[in-house]
């Protein structure tokens, strides 16, 4: 039956891991757009100052780009709102599977435990029962 929950037990650390690892992807995904977001913004301040430097070239070109930018913020600024909520989804399922792991290796520490002491029980009927019989013979 022991060897049962040690089954258990390593399919549910591997769930966890497994569920960790999806976690660290999200966290991954989520610094990722940040990074992204922050390499538009210094990108725009670099166009704004080229615009300012020759407006002339730059009043025909810069309201397309302004645009793109405005767009590309926009939607960078959704997939981090998606990613944050995966995220925090991704939290507490993998809070979850740690309980759940928690639940079988607390389960399985009270077997040990328990199998520890009917064994010392019995070793030590065992003694009782040889130094009775050592007493006897006396």
């Amino acid at each position: 039956m022991a060897k049962d929950l040690k089954a258990v037990i390593r399919l549910h650390e591997w769930e966890v891991d497994e569920k960790r690892r999806k976690l660290g992807e999200l966290l991954r995904l989520s610094e990722s757009l940040e990074d992204q977001a922050q390499r538009l913004e210094e990108e725009l301040v670099r166009e704004q100052q080229t615009a300012k430097e020759s407006p002339e070239e730059a009043g025909l070109l810069y309201g397309n780009y302004a645009e793109a930018v405005i767009d590309r913020r926009r939607r960078i600024a959704e997939s981090i709102t998606k990613t944050e909520e995966e995220i925090d989804d991704s939290r507490e399922v993998l809070r979850e599977a740690y309980l759940e792991l928690k639940k079988f290796e607390v389960a399985q520490e009270n077997r040990d435990k328990r199998a520890a002491l009917e064994l010392a029980r019995k070793d030590q009927a065992f003694l009782d029962e040889v130094g009775s019989q050592s007493f006897r013979s006396r």
